[in-house]
């Protein structure tokens, strides 16, 4: 038996079909994976993501350590609630998890990490702090989080939690949160779509989606996730990118922030090294156009060399396949390559990603 979210029973009475994720036991779906996915393209569905790990850093040097330990600069965070996306390196420049941080006040950052890479993340985070005396590291369990995506989730959720809601979480704009009371609402996601993040105390979980379904949202399981994100080109930490992978080698460039030359951060060296030796694979979008499903770890033959196959699978939205492709340097949008699709090579496009944003197809 894995950990369990306060949201699990509800799950199981739901008739969820429940499986092991990072050591949770967590609803794959509900009954229909497809039906899920497109609820959450065309209306709003709710996510339990209450799995993942949420940290606060505190302390007079936190700003500091922030900026020795991920590869984004928090310099950029210059207002209360302001969110950003990062990767956190090994000294080799190897992804050892992806994470979002929020800035809450100059003493006072907030971090959601992912749950299949919490100790070694722990570990990592607490060897750092300890060179900057003063920051402390605080895992809050006592907190659940909820998804709310999709074209109409933000209209449910001020039905189901308040308009007075409106006010505030309204005028947010993308990567941005703002806390009233006990609750923490945020405009990140990770489907393509519109909505929130709701990060709220664990003893609240149950009412709210209960007040979240009877506004209308449908419950939506991993399984859809898993296709709504790879439909808007988000990476998967353990697919896409891991330890034995840079950033730079997974589509994830423009989250490394080399200015200003004086910030010091771990892995830095590594990535200054590789993009002067240059960069010799990266991460591409295929789209299918024989019939056949795209899936993690087939070949991809590409003139300059093999490439692998990071996540694939059917997208429901364009009712093809699609995949985020690892191949050699120097393959261009517009080209085509062959996969190893169970022993017959099948042509696929390269193309740019993401596939899918806000419910309508991305590709020319």
């Amino acid at each position: 038996m894995g950990h369990r979210t306060p949201l699990y029973d509800k799950h199981v009475e739901l008739g969820a079909k429940m499986v092991d994720f990072g050591g949770w036991d967590m609803p794959i779906h509900y009954g229909s994976q497809l039906e899920e996915h497109h609820q959450v393209r065309r209306d709003a569905g709710m996510f339990d993501v209450s799995h993942m790990v949420v940290s606060d850093f505190k302390g007079e040097k936190v700003r500091e350590f922030l900026k020795s330990l991920l590869a984004n600069n928090i310099d950029k965070l210059k207002t209360p609630g302001r969110a950003l996306y990062s990767c956190m390196l090994n000294a080799k420049g190897g992804v050892i998890d992806d994470l979002i941080v929020y800035y809450l006040n100059d003493t006072w950052y907030r971090i959601v990490s992912n749950a299949g890479t919490h100790d070694k993340d722990m570990a990592w985070m607490n060897a750092a702090a300890k060179e900057f005396g003063g920051v402390t590291m605080t895992e809050r369990p006592d907190l659940a989080m909820i998804a709310v995506q999709g074209p109409n989730a933000k209209e449910k959720v001020y039905a189901a939690i308040g308009e007075n809601l409106r006010e505030t979480a309204g005028k947010l704009k993308p990567f941005h949160s703002v806390t009233i009371g006990e609750l923490m609402i945020a405009t990140t996601g990770y489907t393509g779509e519109d909505g929130f993040e709701i990060i709220l105390p664990a003893k609240a979980a149950v009412f709210t989606w209960q007040m979240l379904g009877e506004a209308g949202v449908k419950p939506i399981g991993l399984g859809a996730r898993d296709t709504l994100r790879l439909e808007a080109g988000m990476n998967l930490y353990g697919s896409d990118m891991d330890e034995t992978t840079t950033p730079l080698e997974s589509g994830l460039a423009w989250t490394v922030a080399l200015e200003p030359k004086e910030r010091q951060f771990i892995g830095r060296e590594a990535l200054e090294q590789q993009l002067a030796s240059g960069v010799p694979r990266q991460l591409v979008g295929l789209l299918l156009e024989d019939k056949g499903v795209l899936r993690n770890h087939m070949k991809v033959f590409c003139p300059q060399g093999e490439g692998e196959i990071m996540s694939g699978s059917f997208s429901p939205t364009l009712n093809q396949s699609i995949a985020l492709a690892r191949v050699p340097a120097g393959v261009a949008p517009g080209a085509r390559v062959e996969v190893d699709v169970r022993g017959k090579r099948l042509t696929a496009k390269v193309v740019k990603y993401p596939f899918v944003r806000n419910g309508k197809s991305c590709l020319e």
